[in-house]
């Protein structure tokens, strides 16, 4: 019977060591899974962009986003675009504006968004040096960055990557809209 009574403590520390280490290994994965650094979202970052009002007249060149949360490229670009703000943030003013936010109209309008990401290098006065619009490799994008806050030309402004398709939203046309009306579309 000791035989059998050994056995049995045996089985039992044995077991009870692989339950510690199974613990272990599941705590050890859990904190290595919540420890990564592409936890990053969109929303997060958007949160803590510079307001383009704000870009426009510091006196820093801007990278200027347009994106979307439902965006795949634009999720798929967001660690990168975390690291590149974390690394060029102090000189450049980094944009996102979010092209279901019908306020940005204007903007998508005027940069012809059509698909996205799409990405606009601003100059220090706010003016337009140039556009790339898709999945972007993190070193086009950073060497494009590094000659924004140079003042020189951009060495990678015709690369086009994958896109989200987006088609801005347009006002309905109504007969009061024709230029011919001589302003009866004026209401008092």
């Amino acid at each position: 019977m000791s035989a059998t009574t050994s056995e049995n403590s045996s089985q039992r520390v044995r077991n009870f060591l692989i339950a510690i280490v199974a613990i272990a290994l599941g705590v050890a994965l859990f904190l290595g899974l919540k420890t990564d650094t592409n936890t990053v979202s969109l929303t997060e970052l958007a949160k803590t962009a510079t307001p383009l009002e704000t870009a426009v007249s510091n006196g820093k060149p801007s990278l200027v986003e347009f994106y979307a949360n439902w965006c795949t490229v634009c999720q798929k670009m967001t660690p990168d675009m975390a690291k590149l703000r974390q690394e060029y943030g102090k000189k450049l003013n980094f944009v996102m504006l979010n092209v279901d936010n019908t306020k940005w109209l204007p903007e998508m309008l005027k940069y012809r968004v059509d698909g996205i990401p799409h990405f606009i290098f601003l100059g220090t006065a706010g003016e337009t040096i140039g556009q790339t619009i898709g999945d972007i490799p993190r070193s086009i994008m950073a060497s494009n960055l590094e000659a924004l806050i140079a003042g020189s030309p951009l060495p990678n402004i015709q690369t086009n990557g994958k896109t989200s398709q987006f088609s801005a939203p347009v006002a309905k046309q109504t007969p009061q809209d024709d230029p011919r009306s001589h302003g009866s579309q004026v209401v008092n």
